[in-house]
């Protein structure tokens, strides 16, 4: 496509769809276009690899103006629970940040940074909250873990009247009972769930609902209520496979072998648990390396974690796997357990393990581990905690609902399942994930109870396009290296369960660390109709970021595709700035000779309609 039309005129006037009037720069208005919403996609990478959509650059330029209780709202609208997932969030906003790509440098601490927000806000902040009407309609959850909170947060701010059952004491589901204290204390996480279920939603815990004595039959709950949610995650543990004992019960017969689910579980309900002196983890998540730093801390003198292939394809952060080393937890890679082996008095004294070589690539991006034939060996030790991953369980159900192919429950565009009223969200649809995960997929199906229960749609989607009058970064910010997240020294926290490690930003390092931002959210555009075609800009520009280009290919779903470059005078259509590759240090706004560079904030949000 040639450039014309929008592309010759976006920088002076934008239509605004909601009235048919033409506005200009001066004002913020909001785009239902899909070129806006590609360029956000595209753009701003962190926001879209996010499952809750947090909106990171607008929190971290608040922490840039010192409104820390700001950026904590800001966090919030999007993932209720910023307290708690500044602490454990698997940050895959980070893999993405675009200051972590090839010749950037290391990506921004982000999460890090929404932790900061969250401990440096006033004592005395106001949470906002925008309320709508009461709407009459009841909606019961089961599962108070991050889904449930979220949907049941997001779903009384709508009017309706929230009912929320967990079985446990506590509020949390596996945020109270899967996660260790030293990772996540449990004051931060009741402040949060308390301030997301604050405004009138009725949490009843102790409650189970099931087919058993005592326990309430989701069929009384779907006479009870408008809409149902089951949220009810990843409730038992994925056996283990042994090939020499594929009917598990030689796991059953050998005393010293526990679920790692089970056994944090346990521990988090009071329960005293006790561990060897020599303990074995098999697994490669968040909990494998738990289990193995609740070992240490239990007295274990040595403590074990068995990978399938390597640590480098497990999907935890770095940093989880850099504290555990340092508290004397050893990785062993390219092994696969094939039978449990016992002492005479029937207690465990080794695994038996066969050697892995790296194969080719799943479609999740991880290494496949082939076994290597007559490589069998031993490995001494007196505890082994499984921690291959959670299932979902079912039983709890008194009406048959439709299941996917991985056993999880099956459900539609708007998050019903099979039977009418009855929703999912969370790890009880989309298996064993992470956290924020867990809350985007909540809100996401809030969002559609609200529409069947209101018979329609009541917020959508949109761009919020508003003017910034210059530059907000400084090209020295590009030079600063990250800043890690302090610690507790190990000699310190090793025996301790409630010992938190990560001690967080101060303010001085919260604010050098969102300086890195490049502020992705900032759209910088050349108004073609006043360009000179002098290349002042192009000749200023420290990155390849400034392109005379003769049109913009279209995608099929109307967002723009890639550059028509050209270095032909006689074809240039426009000199045009690629914000993907532009890092927002304003050196092409100063020297530009007309004053034809603009730039916006471009943003994603809610809006009611």
């Amino acid at each position: 496509m040639s450039l014309s039309g929008r592309e010759r005129k976006e920088s002076n006037l934008y239509s605004d769809k909601r009235s048919g009037n033409r506005v200009g720069l001066d004002d913020v208005h909001y785009s239902d276009d899909p070129r806006d919403f590609g360029w956000v996609r595209e753009n701003v990478p962190c926001q879209t690899a996010c499952p809750a959509g947090t909106d990171i650059p607008a929190y971290i330029w608040a922490i840039m103006e010192n409104k820390h209780g700001q950026s904590y709202e800001i966090n919030r609208e999007a993932n209720v629970l910023p307290g708690v997932l500044g602490r454990i969030c698997s940050r895959p906003c980070e893999d993405q940040c675009r200051h972590g790509w090839p010749g950037n440098g290391e990506s921004v601490s982000i999460c890090h940074l929404k932790r900061a927000a969250a401990d440096l806000k006033d004592r005395g902040h106001r949470l906002n909250e925008s309320l709508y009407a009461p709407s009459g309609k009841k909606v019961a959850i089961v599962g108070s873990g991050p889904a449930g909170v979220a949907a049941a947060h997001d779903l009384s701010l709508m009017g309706h009247d929230v009912t929320l059952f967990e079985r446990e004491a506590e509020a949390g589901g596996m945020l109270n009972y899967g996660i260790p204290e030293f990772r996540l204390p449990r004051d931060i996480l009741r402040e949060e769930i308390h301030n997301a279920l604050r405004l009138g939603v009725d949490l009843k815990t102790g409650v189970t609902i099931g087919n058993g004595e005592g326990e309430i039959p989701l069929s009384s709950l779907r006479s009870e209520f408008d809409a149902v949610l089951l949220s009810t995650g990843c409730m038992a543990a994925t056996d283990l496979p042994l090939r020499k004992d594929p009917d598990d019960k030689r796991i059953n017969e050998i005393a010293n072998i526990e679920y790692g689910f089970d056994f944090l579980l346990e521990m988090h309900r009071g329960e005293k648990k006790r561990v060897g002196k020599r303990v074995a983890v098999v697994g490669a998540g968040f909990t494998a390396l738990d289990c193995a730093r609740v070992a240490r801390r239990l007295g274990a003198a040595e403590v074990t974690i068995h990978l399938r292939t390597t640590e480098e394809y497990i999907p935890v952060t770095k940093d989880e796997i850099f504290e555990s080393k340092r508290e004397g937890v050893a990785l062993h890679g390219l092994r696969t357990p094939v039978a449990l082996l016992g002492d005479s008095a029937g207690s465990l004294r080794a695994v038996e393990f066969i050697q892995n070589r790296l194969g080719g690539w799943r479609d999740n991006g991880r290494r496949k581990a082939i076994a290597i034939k007559a490589s069998e060996f031993e490995f001494d030790c007196d505890t082994l905690l499984i921690a291959i991953g959670q299932k979902t369980d079912h039983n709890y159900l008194d009406c048959e609902i439709a299941l996917d192919r991985w056993n999880n429950a099956a459900i539609n565009e708007i998050g019903m399942t099979s039977l009418d009223g009855i929703f999912a969200a969370g790890d009880y649809v989309k298996g064993a994930s992470t956290v924020i995960e867990a809350v985007g997929q909540g809100r996401e199906v809030a969002l559609g109870i609200d529409s069947w229960l209101m018979g329609k749609p009541r917020r959508k989607q949109s761009v919020r396009i508003e003017p910034v009058d210059e530059p907000l970064r400084e090209r020295a910010f590009d030079f600063i290296a990250r800043n890690h997240m302090p610690t507790e020294a190990v000699e310190e926290r090793r025996s301790r369960l409630d010992q938190e490690v990560d001690i967080g930003f101060d303010n001085a390092l919260t604010h050098e660390e969102a300086k890195r931002c490049y502020l992705c959210n900032l759209h910088y555009k050349i108004d073609v109709d006043n360009c000179i075609y002098c290349r002042a800009c192009i000749e200023v520009a420290p990155k390849n970021c400034i392109k005379m280009v003769e049109g913009i290919d279209i995608n099929k779903d109307g967002t723009y595709g890639g550059l028509q470059e050209t270095s032909r005078w006689d074809r240039i259509g426009a000199i045009w700035i690629d914000n993907k590759e532009c890092i927002r240090c304003g050196a092409c706004y100063f020297v530009c000779p007309t004053k034809c560079i603009s730039i916006t904030r471009n943003q994603l949000v809610m809006r009611e309609l």
